[in-house]
């Protein structure tokens, strides 16, 4: 039977693809690589497979789901907005310090998209993150039916590094809701850091919680350490739409 390296590293766990073994002995045998080059390329090669396998596990985990990227925001579009707190922020030193984050601008200014683009980058330096909007999170909790499912739940958004919590404000909650946001703010307090993205100041947070008594405690937990990244901004759907529209019409008149 011939020998198959590739096959041969395979059966000890290299995970690097077959044809990438194989382009890599080829190379190595065409510039003549020492056995300590081959060693220490082969390691290099499978650290960087077991990276990439590592971050599209975590990235999946993560949930993001699509996401345009960054350059493709425009920032002149925005009224205001604090783009020197934003580039402090991909630095992620942020997460360091168990900081959190406060998108606030209203629907379709791009808080979603700038949230999503810090997991990104906390992803590609090793953190381990997951997105949800704050309405399926705690559908999510509220669903557990005795207090160790509910803590064996809870876990997936106290531990990861950074939470993001999409939408608060859009979808009202009952006094339970906002008892088990509080929960899961408190537990990452100056742990972990936690990004929220809302279209409400915080004397509107109230209404979103109705007869919950924990909203004031909640908003100084969350805001002890927090970066604040104001938006104003027509919304990029409605201003697309229009433009949609309008393209529709013109092309209808020629």
């Amino acid at each position: 039977m011939t020998f198959d390296p590739a096959d041969a590293l395979a059966s000890i766990g290299i995970r690097a693809p077959k044809p990438t073994i194989k382009a890599f002995f080829a190379e190595a045998t065409k510039v003549r690589w020492s056995p300590v080059q081959v060693c220490e390329k082969l390691v290099a090669l499978e650290r960087r497979e077991r990276d990439a396998c590592n971050l599209a596990r975590r990235t999946r985990s993560a949930t993001i789901g699509p996401c345009a990227t960054l350059d493709t925001f425009n920032w002149s579009h925005p009224r205001s907005i604090d783009r020197e707190v934003y580039d402090e922020l991909l630095l992620l030193d942020f997460l360091k310090l168990g900081q959190n984050v406060l998108f606030r601008g209203p629907s379709g200014a791009g808080k979603t998209m700038l949230a999503q683009n810090l997991c990104l980058a906390a992803l590609a330096a090793g953190h381990r993150v997951r997105f949800v909007t704050l309405a399926s999170a705690l559908a999510d909790l509220l669903r557990q039916e005795s207090l160790p499912a509910f803590e064996r739940r809870v876990k997936r958004y106290t531990d990861p590094d950074l939470l993001v919590l999409d939408e608060l404000g859009y979808v009202p909650a009952d006094s339970r809701g906002a008892d088990i946001l509080y929960n899961v703010i408190t537990r990452r307090h100056k742990a972990r850091s936690t990004i929220i993205t809302t279209n409400l100041a915080f004397k509107e947070w109230g209404p979103v919680f109705p007869s919950a008594a924990c909203v004031g405690a909640l908003v100084d937990r969350f805001t002890e350490q927090c970066h604040f990244v104001d938006i104003d901004a027509d919304s990029w759907r409605q201003r697309n739409a229009l433009k949609r529209s309008a393209s529709a019409h013109s092309a209808r008149k020629r």
